[in-house]
């Protein structure tokens, strides 16, 4: 299943010679498109997890969560594609609950906001003036600093996931092939 995803977003992807070929991309061209970013290894994939999650949820804005991950990759040589898939754990299903645990986390390391009025907001569909209003009372250093401490740690935790998902995953390729780490194939 894992490999049929993956021949499935091969096929979708933007190619990097379409991407070079893009008007708005060739002022970064020369670094986003470097290979060893669009590469998959060990090192790059637990990065761009890492780093996908980390824009994904503590930047809340849709369009600028991929462009976000994408520059982030650069200085920390992680996986553009990878980054930029990861920054979709928050999507319009888990906003809420995102919003909600990091008000929680922030209420829990001593700031103030006001949860009730939160859920109001929410049941009535308030609109964005309502929304910023409660945000900018004290409600924003709260959310904002749960919001960082669950991004670094579902960046930690999917970092660890990733990594032994990997070497998971070449382990059972060796076991397939019939080798093993440091010896010969045997015929």
């Amino acid at each position: 299943m894992v490999e049929r995803i993956g021949r499935w977003l091969a096929k979708k992807a933007p190619k990097r010679e379409e991407l070079a070929e893009n008007r708005w991309m060739r002022p970064f061209a020369g670094r986003i498109l470097r290979s060893e970013l669009w590469r998959f290894t060990r090192r790059s994939v637990p990065r761009g997890v890492a780093i996908g999650l980390i824009v994904g949820i503590f930047l809340m804005i849709p369009g600028l969560q991929i462009i976000g991950a994408a520059l982030l990759s650069v200085p920390f040589r992680a996986n553009i594609p990878i980054a930029a898939a990861m920054t979709f754990l928050s999507n319009p299903a888990t906003t809420p609950f995102i919003l909600v645990a990091s008000i929680f986390v922030g209420n829990a390391l001593g700031f103030r906001a006001d949860t009730a009025a939160f859920y109001a907001l929410y049941e009535r569909r308030a609109g964005p003036g309502e929304w910023f209003a409660w945000l900018f009372s004290d409600a924003a250093p709260a959310l904002l600093c749960g919001l960082l401490v669950i991004a670094f740690l579902a960046a930690a935790i999917g970092y660890v996931v990733a990594d032994l998902g990997w070497r998971w995953w070449q382990g059972r390729k060796w076991q397939k092939r019939g080798l093993r780490p440091g010896r010969e194939p045997t015929d």
